[in-house]
């Protein structure tokens, strides 16, 4: 079976190309390297032995779009991650995020219909919930105002998935809401490779160990939490990769048609500086840092209820925090070198 991945070179599209690839499944990339780079492609050949075909496609334009399905007729299923996901930048700079991320699951699903693609998972976003009012988080939660541009562009995403699996009759559907991925495939070929400053909480501390950054900055101290820091689900990026998988072949062996949301989490929440204690005990090394004021569009705590996709799809985390934290290091110990 041949399936699409939408920026398929970035941080997490990488990872499940990967584990695609393993398991027999041809793989169609495309990504307008806006937020990775081309050698990407051949480091995940190099893991897999694979030689997966690759396409920069701009996929807020319409024409692009269209000439590549086109050119592909034949795909079984489309996995789309390709979005601007920096909540920070989507608060500063909203009409980008709203135009990127919309736009090209706009065209990505008109092509769908019209060619017969009716296997679909989108990459969404715990950002969806808004600042929840329990914890852990359920799928059932209400969705509440996102706290950021970013987080909106999720849940108009996942409107619109849910709209077209309401009127085409054999449109199967699974949306996942990630919670926060960390950590590196064990060959070291490829792992989080932000471009520019990094927004998310481990690539600023792995940057800042390496000597980049002076100190890392730590957004709030006075937080209603265990120590005032913001609290997240920390989930191993390969973890997260494996539901993309067990969630395809779901779509692929569901009858009837299907349309379903899971988190993908730990179920547990480390708060900034937890995670920091973690970073420096298994890696053995010291993170300077300084905190600053609370950053715009961040919640205070999220972590997940994960029965669901526990129960459904079977799927359960396989690498610990402490496995993540390490690889994450290990990681950036190989960019340093090259």
């Amino acid at each position: 079976m041949k399936i699409l991945v939408t920026g398929g070179l970035g941080y997490i599209g990488s990872h499940t190309v990967v584990c695609l690839n393993e398991i027999g499944f041809d793989v169609i990339i495309v990504d307008n390297l806006s937020n990775s780079e081309f050698s990407v492609l051949e480091k995940i050949n190099k893991i897999t032995g694979k030689k997966n075909i690759f396409e920069n496609i701009e996929l807020t334009d319409k024409i692009q779009v269209q000439k590549f399905f086109n050119k592909y007729s034949e795909i079984d299923g489309i996995i789309h991650f390709a979005a601007l996901k920096s909540v920070g930048e989507s608060v500063i700079n909203p009409l980008k995020y709203y135009q990127n991320n919309i736009d090209s699951l706009i065209n990505i699903l008109n092509q769908a219909q019209k060619k017969n693609i009716n296997n679909f998972i989108f990459s969404s976003s715990c950002a969806v919930y808004g600042e929840p009012s329990k914890l852990p988080i359920t799928e059932k939660d209400p969705i509440k105002n996102a706290t950021s541009p970013y987080g909106y562009t999720k849940q108009i995403g996942e409107n619109i998935t849910n709209d077209i699996s309401k009127i085409i009759n054999d449109f199967n559907s699974i949306i996942l809401r990630y919670f926060n991925p960390v950590g590196a495939h064990s060959s070291l070929l490829i792992g989080e490779l932000p471009i520019g400053n990094p927004q998310n909480l481990i690539p600023m501390i792995t940057q800042t160990v390496s000597g980049k950054y002076p100190f890392l900055k730590i957004y709030g101290s006075d937080y209603p939490t265990i120590d005032g820091t913001c609290v997240r689900d920390y989930i191993h990026v390969m973890d997260l990769a494996s539901a993309h998988v067990l969630s395809l072949k779901k779509l692929f062996d569901s009858k009837p048609k299907i349309n379903e949301v899971f988190n993908v989490g730990t179920g547990k929440g480390n708060s900034v500086l937890e995670i920091i204690n973690s970073f420096e005990r298994v890696n053995n090394v010291k993170v300077k840092y300084k905190f600053s004021t609370r950053r715009a569009g961040d919640v205070i705590s999220a972590y997940a209820a994960t029965d669901k996709i526990f129960k459904e799809l079977k799927w359960k985390p396989q690498f610990s925090l402490d496995e993540a934290l390490i690889s994450a290091w290990e990681w950036q110990t190989i960019l340093n070198i090259n």
